[in-house]
């Protein structure tokens, strides 16, 4: 029996996760159809910072330039205590190992219009607004999604997968009766979004208000554009609370009435939570629907992107038959402990920095003079899954990305492939016959020039290494026993034994 299916994916939810995700299934030559409830662009920010993986991820889609004009880098971080005195100070305006500043603001609007252009150019790809995902159901060999648009007219879409972006409130993750773990305490925040003209505000990009009397954030966007965010306190009244007069009393002067314009003021919930599991058939969950983080180091929608940089690849394997389904099975074991950290590291801080007590904001302040490392973690290697387990090396760590001589980034000649980066005498001590395969595989591609390896083989401190299509790093070897080793995990490729020219 011929199975019939309208896509190969369907994204549900688009915002900026689900049509980073439409966009990347497109670049990789899958059909999808994106749904999504609301018949508008949402007209204000929900997330405002990205770091430089996003960016590079991004990259992959077409839209640097535009992306590059949109966006602002951030110059300068600091976090300061009641009294003002500066805790710890952050450079972070360093044009970083993925060839792009390590951190990033935006307006999501712009941002998501990127994007958006981007699917409205690419012939296999449909997204649809102000249609609702009602059921979905595993089928044989697919799933099904009931739907009904704006008219009430309702229809039934089949695809082989669902990626279910549809959100913190995911109506998809409750339907399948996912349950979520929580981290830490939730709390109430105002967050206010708008224009500051003709009033300095923090000279930093990126100020952590650590005041006992009321935690704030302040971060400049790009333009005029500004936010700050403020732990609601005991007492306060959300009505007033998010008044002109209000705002300018809590921000203590930074956001003076007669000078900043609003956009957004609302109350929201910070939070931490995973979900239990993100995978139920066909139906994958990512973004918001698998996990949330306060915005203590600015991972919620990074870690929603690297979801969908993570998954869309594979399917696209897998439907190419490259790779069988089995390989789905990493991508919850490999995001789930990677989103977990950063869940764990937002909540543990928010405690910290945050604090209401001023005894233990004392203390707080002490800790962090004589450990000012402990306020920047370090990014993880995602879980276990399609990547050497060899101890002590840089297997699934992300890669950097070298700039060429010519300004060329590396990726932009990869492509969404798999990269084998190594000095040409140990690349030809590869037996012909898996040499062949290799090189007659349009998902992976040889790079042995000097001028594009050496970098990427200084950083991994090896004479090989294979890069995935997500940019996280297969394996590294020396040998040519290595080299054989890696090159069998690579889908398509049959390794038999060791061979010699």
């Amino acid at each position: 029996m011929v199975e019939v299916h309208d896509a190969d994916v369907i994204v549900v939810g688009g915002g900026p996760v689900g049509v980073t995700a439409l966009a990347m299934l497109g670049q990789l030559g899958l059909t999808a159809i994106g749904i999504e409830k609301d018949p508008e662009a949402w007209p204000t920010a929900r997330a405002v910072h990205f770091d430089g993986e996003i960016f590079r991820v991004l990259q992959t889609l077409g839209v640097t330039e535009e992306l590059a004009a949109a966006t602002l880098p951030m110059s300068s971080t600091h976090f300061q205590n009641e009294t003002g005195q500066v805790l710890i100070s952050v450079p972070t305006g360093e044009f970083g190992p993925q060839a792009w500043p390590n951190n990033i603001t935006f307006h999501q609007p712009e941002v998501e219009r990127l994007i958006r252009q981007r699917i409205s150019e690419l012939p296999n790809i449909e997204l649809r607004r102000g249609v609702t995902a009602g059921e979905v159901r595993n089928i044989s060999g697919g799933v099904e999604v009931n739907i009904v648009d704006s008219n009430g007219q309702e229809a039934v879409l089949r695809a082989k997968w669902l990626i279910a972006a549809d959100g913190a409130r995911s109506p998809i993750r409750r339907a399948l009766e996912i349950e979520s773990e929580k981290f830490g305490e939730d709390a109430e925040w105002v967050v206010v979004d708008g224009h500051l003209v003709d009033s300095p505000g923090y000279e930093d990009d990126m100020v952590f208000l650590c005041h006992h009397t009321r935690p704030a954030l302040w971060i400049r966007l790009p333009g005029t554009r500004v936010r700050m965010e403020f732990m609601v306190m005991e007492g306060d009244d959300l009505d007033e609370i998010v008044t002109p007069a209000a705002i300018e009393r809590i921000s203590r002067g930074i956001l003076p009435a007669a000078q900043f314009h609003p956009d957004r003021q609302a109350v929201y919930t910070f939070r931490g939570r995973i979900s239990q599991r993100w995978r139920e058939g066909r139906v994958f969950l990512a973004g918001d629907s698998a996990h949330q983080a306060p915005p203590c180091f600015g991972q919620g929608l990074c870690a929603g992107i690297r979801d969908v940089a993570n998954l869309t690849w594979k399917l696209a394997l897998i439907k190419r038959g490259v790779a069988d389904e089995s390989l789905l099975d990493t991508y919850e074991a490999e995001r789930k402990p990677h989103a977990q950290f950063w869940v764990e590291q937002a909540t543990n801080a928010a405690m910290f920095l945050q604090t209401t007590d001023a005894e233990a904001a004392r203390k707080r302040d002490e800790y962090l003079w004589a450990n000012p490392m402990d306020a920047a973690p370090v990014s993880p290697p995602i879980g276990p899954g399609l990547h050497d387990s060899t101890e002590g090396d840089i297997s699934g760590y992300l890669s950097m990305q070298p700039m060429l001589a010519d300004g060329t980034r590396l990726d932009d000649l990869v492509g969404m492939r798999f990269l084998i980066a190594a000095n040409a005498e140990l690349y030809y001590q590869l037996g012909s016959d898996v040499r062949q395969q290799i090189e007659s595989s349009d998902h992976i591609v040889v790079m042995n020039e000097p001028e594009k390896t050496n970098q990427l083989l200084e950083f991994s401190g090896s004479s090989a290494i294979i890069v995935r299509p997500d940019r996280y790093i297969l394996g590294v070897g020396d040998s040519v026993i290595d080299l054989e080793r890696l090159v069998q995990l690579l889908p398509g490729i049959s390794v038999q034994a060791q061979q010699s020219v």
